[in-house]
């Protein structure tokens, strides 16, 4: 080859080689058509909500639109697999939520023909939302010290309800039991619509609730608080204790949460762009103000970093699924 020809050649490939990932990742990704967010469950939840929440700023800033696809079935199972089989182009990505990326594969492994640490690459985090356990008016125990003592002076006389078998607020409360030693009986419900009101009505002793739905009825003295579980305190229940600030609960924290996930082929540079300009929506006032209206709080982090999470929380929640022997 021509020496005058190569030079320049090799200097291109030097440049193109020292590009930032946004900027490959704009070269390879092309705006010919909408990305597709895929929320796993039908339309009008939490995860929905906040998902489309994000989409709109999430196009404006790639220059693409962000449309959102509704997939329900199987407690997720079936949204995400689509997203684990979709070409690993940018296209298509997917809101996974905890209960589908870190525990349902362990109780209940035949809805599960996909490994969410393999065939997934984390994109970042969405939002992650705190739990509270609140007691019936009549529980006669002042705080969560309290009931333990109830609770193991009549074991399996109390119960607590929590939306369904394997959520990951049944496996908070399975962790609190087996760090304190107590047996209570769960009472799973279909959704969580009618806890709130079964508890205020003494039906049920207790239950742990997503913080949305909790704080109004706590703070409007219809439900005792008894802890927060996630490391530090609710700004809107400052009285109410972390577990993690309890006798023979330190280092306790768990929360509901919500990530961006893609294809586990989806090339990095294309994954790093995606965080980038994730984590700039959620830094936005007014998207952070409308998360934190739904009681979550908005995420942050690099995608390594949600990997870094995701096998975390997958670790100890089969651990605890063992231990309580949960199963779908």
């Amino acid at each position: 080859m021509n020496k005058l020809i190569r030079k320049p050649l090799l200097l291109a490939s030097m440049l193109l080689a020292a590009l930032p990932g946004a900027a490959l990742a704009q070269a390879a990704w092309p705006s010919s058509k909408p990305i597709t967010l895929i929320v796993p469950y039908s339309a009008g939840g939490s995860v929905d909500f906040n998902a489309r929440l994000v989409a709109s700023k999430l196009g404006e800033r790639l220059k693409q639109s962000v449309v959102i696809e509704n997939i329900s079935g199987a407690g997720g199972a079936i949204g995400v697999a689509k997203a684990v089989n979709a070409a690993p182009d940018g296209y298509t990505l997917v809101a996974g939520p905890d209960s589908v990326i870190a525990i349902g594969r362990l109780i209940n492994p035949g809805a599960f023909k996909f490994d969410p640490l393999k065939d997934l690459a984390p994109v970042g985090m969405l939002n992650t939302a705190p739990m509270v356990l609140v007691a019936r008016p009549g529980l006669p125990a002042k705080d969560f010290a309290d009931f333990v003592k109830l609770a193991k002076a009549a074991p399996g006389k109390y119960n607590y309800a929590t939306s369904g078998v394997g959520t990951v607020l049944q496996l908070a409360m399975e962790l609190l039991k087996d760090r304190t030693g107590i047996y209570v009986t769960h009472v799973p419900y279909r959704g969580g619509a009618q806890i709130a009101s079964d508890v205020i009505g003494n039906q049920v002793d207790l239950a742990m609730l997503v913080s949305t739905s909790a704080i109004p009825h706590v703070n409007g003295n219809r439900l005792k608080a008894l802890g927060v579980t996630s490391e530090k305190r609710l700004a809107a229940l400052p009285d109410v204790p972390t577990f993690g600030e309890m006798p023979g609960l330190k280092g306790y924290s768990m929360v509901s949460w919500t990530g961006i996930f893609a294809p586990a082929a989806t090339p990095p540079a294309i994954v790093n762009r995606l965080n980038q300009e994730l984590n700039a929506v959620l830094k936005d006032p007014e998207i952070r103000a409308k998360l934190q209206e739904q009681g979550a709080v908005p995420g942050s982090g690099t995608a390594e970093e949600l990997g870094q999470f995701v096998r975390a929380e997958y670790a100890r929640n089969q651990k605890i699924v063992q231990s309580a022997n949960i199963k779908e």
